[in-house]
């Protein structure tokens, strides 16, 4: 399962969002991994739009997991401080995801192709 979400981070509290993610918490970091949060990126805009992206068998349980870890339960109530319209959810609660409506490899397996990448910019002419 492939998640997108966003977040709206406080002008105010870009930089220091940002420098919070530059080295998150070593125990934050396991507690993510161990309960499902795959492929996980987060992407911040100059205006504090932030998306966030994660492979997971199910955002659910994922989130779930995490809710039993005392170490996201910390992580949550430092970073709520730095969005907009929580509305007294927790961050890791109160994203909006995104419905995919696009995925080219699963369109590529419907039509029977494999993706092809060119090496070069004449392998790619030649096509």
């Amino acid at each position: 399962m492939r998640v997108c979400f966003q977040l709206q981070v406080k002008p105010d509290r870009i930089a220091e969002y940002r420098e919070r993610h530059a080295a998150v918490w070593p125990d934050m970091l396991r507690a993510l991994a161990e309960t499902g949060w795959h492929n996980y990126s987060l992407f911040l805009r100059a205006d504090g739009l932030l998306i966030g992206y994660v492979e997971t068998p199910s955002l659910a349980e994922a989130q779930a997991g995490m809710a039993r870890t005392e170490v996201n339960a910390r992580w949550q109530a430092e970073m709520a401080e730095f969005f907009e319209d929580l509305e007294g959810q927790a961050p890791d609660e109160g994203f909006l995801v995104l419905d995919e409506i696009f995925h080219l490899e699963d369109q590529l397996a419907v039509v029977g192709t494999d993706p092809v990448v060119p090496q070069t910019v004449e392998e790619e002419e030649r096509r």
